[in-house]
């Protein structure tokens, strides 16, 4: 139903925006794609397929994102199915689907607080015990939290991270500038899914024309889909902030709710 809120700006990478813009449109609410971060595939992707090509000497094997599956199965046959998996939310496990890797083809290991996916509250469902003194691949971008890998290690895991992508912001040019200028002329609904993407959004209204552009974005709703980015959120001083829980499900339930 159409109110003051109806916009529903996505701010995922673009390959991720336009299936859930569909979504959100099937709703009744007008989508917008904003993205905040760009990927990119590595410009020389041979030690990736040097790692890869070993999966069966790992115990484990992590993938931080959606971004993370894709890029690295660009590079993988057939998974092996002696080798778990850990992800950090519903996003991860439905691109292992689209890649043709359920429960049924692996362990999987996620979170089980759908409100807190992220390393922390992946960390509470690994065996350490059994971990320790194995091999543990992350596969991850180019940059990004070393929780994981710093925890694993603290517990005596032989923790090896590789690039799959790279990432970075988009260069914010005079036909993003507008855009964020009359997106910010009214209150919509942000979905944001990390927090650098959060910290980049600032950073945008933040170089404005407008000097209240950073006190404009802070009055948006931010949507967001666990405690972590949330916590962000609140720390850069948004007033309105929604947690839904990890999948597109929760998301959209939320966004049909608030409608």
């Amino acid at each position: 139903m159409a109110n003051q809120t109806n916009v529903v700006v996505i701010t995922r990478p673009l390959a991720q925006a336009v299936g859930l813009a569909q979504r959100v449109t099937a709703l009744g609410r007008q989508a917008v794609i904003f993205p905040l971060l760009e990927i990119h595939p590595l410009d020389d992707p041979q030690a990736l397929q040097a790692t890869l090509a070993a999966l069966e000497d790992y115990a484990l094997v992590a993938f931080v994102s959606p971004n993370a599956i894709d890029a690295a199965f660009a590079h993988i046959g057939k998974w092996p199915a002696t080798v778990p998996i850990a992800v950090m939310g519903e996003g991860s496990k439905l691109a292992l689907a689209a890649h043709g890797v359920t429960g049924a083809d692996a362990v999987i290991y996620s979170p089980k607080n759908a409100e807190r996916t992220d390393s922390e509250s992946l960390l509470e469902e690994l065996d350490m015990a059994a971990l320790r003194g194995r091999k543990v691949l992350i596969v991850r971008g180019d940059s990004g939290r070393e929780l994981l890998a710093d925890r694993l290690r603290e517990q005596g895991v032989a923790v090896t991270q590789v690039a799959a992508y790279t990432r970075s912001a988009p260069a914010f040019s005079a036909a993003l500038r507008q855009q964020l200028q009359t997106l910010l002329e009214r209150k919509n609904d942000w979905i944001v899914t990390s927090s650098e993407a959060l910290r980049i959004l600032v950073n945008m209204a933040a170089q404005l024309d407008d000097p209240a552009g950073v006190a404009k974005m802070q009055q948006q709703r931010i949507v967001v889909p666990h405690a972590r980015i949330a916590e962000t959120a609140q720390k850069e001083g948004f007033l309105d902030v929604l947690q839904t829980g990890s999948g597109d499900e929760r998301l959209l339930a939320a966004l049909q709710f608030k409608a």
